[in-house]
């Protein structure tokens, strides 16, 4: 993409209503406009970087199994009502009257409308076990929405569900999910800790949050430093083994790690005191197994081995899509502006031409992004007219995690710069050397 053709409407100045690092750069950036409290316009950039998030979500779920689908957002409400659901959720759902005068929602999540196809098409146990799952907007109506997209109204989020024939299964189920998800942040350079939370309206008694450390988080947070460094690499764990899973479960919540809904100061005082830490953190996921809670109250049963009706073992599971564009700028940004890691960029290298309209240096961008195209990378090319100052701002502005910048002096010695956002170290190298650089850096990400 050529920056000249794009649609990129940076602010120079911090927005007012902007109380939050992520905020203000989402603005300034030109990635988000506010459409109405707590909702926005995705603009090019941002909605870049959505689907870059929301594809690692997909790939990571097929993964393990899940299966994707898509629910409508607006919802019967005669459904809530069947689970008891309706009245109990409080203001925070939209509800709607349509011209038929036929009560309706507009989805904060789908645990009834997905136990409603389930109990439509599945009758046996040997149909199970099962995880649905889709990516889709969903609407609470926040009474303060606040920080951009970190609590907007609307919001795009992940939501999978878990239909397993006894509570064994579904919690591994529950354990697979985490597995899933640990990797899911990681390629978004992230470290998602999971804290033992509190249910609140979803229900059921095991619950995780995996929240980001930052210091605009909503929660209070109380953990042992150990969980910190914990990290699940490359390790390929077999989804359908539950011991390797309940393993990985262990390893990353053996350790205290809670929010302050659950927080217990007597299990905290036996973490060594030069561990303890208390912090702020962003959340990110949330993963539940509530039995059968909805399976009762929607008769969502199965006939078991021995031919008799059972209801089905369930969980949920979240992730939130929208959000974590916020988490990663607040985890990954400096005073210049974001700093996006290389899974997520919604470029994967700007390219700055110092002097527009010269004809070597011209040649010489055109060149680089070409090649660049063909190795299947998607340069930013800067080829607008203008000094070099407003051009570097706006790289650093919208965070692409390396430049290759390009003048006539550099080019009379061969080379161009290739310069790391995040540590801003710079060097020259002739620019076919560049392009393989950053072929290296890309394999296996892009």
């Amino acid at each position: 993409m050529r920056l000249s053709q794009y649609f990129l409407p940076v602010l120079k100045e911090n927005p007012a209503e902007a109380q939050i690092v992520s905020h203000r750069l989402m603005l300034r950036a030109g990635m988000i406009k506010q459409s109405s409290a707590g909702i926005y316009s995705w603009l090019p950039l941002g909605y870049k970087v959505l689907r870059k998030v929301e594809e690692i979500v997909h790939q990571e779920q097929q993964r393990v199994g899940h299966i994707p689908m898509l629910m409508p957002t607006l919802q019967s409400a005669d459904l809530w009502k069947e689970s008891g659901r309706y009245d109990a959720y409080g203001p925070e759902m939209l509800r709607i009257r349509d011209r038929q005068d036929r009560d309706m929602l507009y989805g904060p999540t789908n645990e009834e409308m997905i136990t409603d196809i389930f109990r439509s098409h599945v009758g046996s146990y040997k149909d199970l076990p099962l995880t649905l799952y889709h990516i889709q907007w969903k609407f609470r109506d926040e009474i303060r929405p606040r920080f951009g997209v970190m609590r907007g109204r609307e919001f795009l989020m992940k939501d999978g569900y878990n239909f397993d024939l006894t509570e064994e299964d579904a919690l591994h189920a529950y354990n697979r999910h985490l597995v899933s998800y640990l990797r899911t942040y990681e390629r978004m350079g992230l470290q998602a800790i999971p804290m033992r939370a509190d249910s609140g309206p979803i229900g059921g008694d095991d619950t995780h949050e995996f929240l980001v450390l930052a210091e605009t988080g909503e929660s209070e947070v109380f953990y042992d430093s150990e969980i910190t460094d914990l990290t699940f690499g490359d390790r390929e764990i077999d989804p359908s083994d539950h011991d390797a899973c309940r393993a990985v479960l262990d390893e990353f919540t053996s350790r205290y790690a809670r929010t302050d809904e659950t927080h217990d100061p007597e299990l905290f005082a036996k973490v060594p005191e030069e561990r303890q830490r208390t912090a702020r953190g962003i959340e990110v996921g949330q993963i539940f197994y509530f039995g059968t809670k909805y399976s009762d109250a929607m008769n969502a049963k199965v006939q078991g081995p021995d031919g008799k009706q059972v209801p089905v073992h369930m969980g949920s599971h979240g992730i939130g899509v929208s959000r974590l564009l916020g988490a990663i700028i607040e985890a990954s940004h400096d005073d210049k502006g974001i700093i996006w890691p290389e899974g997520v960029t919604p470029f994967h290298a700007g390219i700055v031409n110092l002097k527009q309209g010269d004809e070597e240096a011209d040649a010489a961008c055109d060149a680089l992004y070409k090649s660049l195209k063909a190795l299947g990378l998607d340069p930013l090319y800067d080829d607008r007219k203008g000094g070099a100052g407003m051009k570097f701002a706006t790289m650093d502005l919208i965070g692409l995690p390396w430049r290759i910048t390009v003048g006539p002096r550099g080019l009379k010695n061969g080379v161009v710069e290739l310069t790391s956002r995040r540590t801003g170290e710079s060097e020259e190298l002739p620019p076919e050397q560049a392009v393989e650089k950053l072929a290296k850096i890309y394999a296996g990400i892009v």
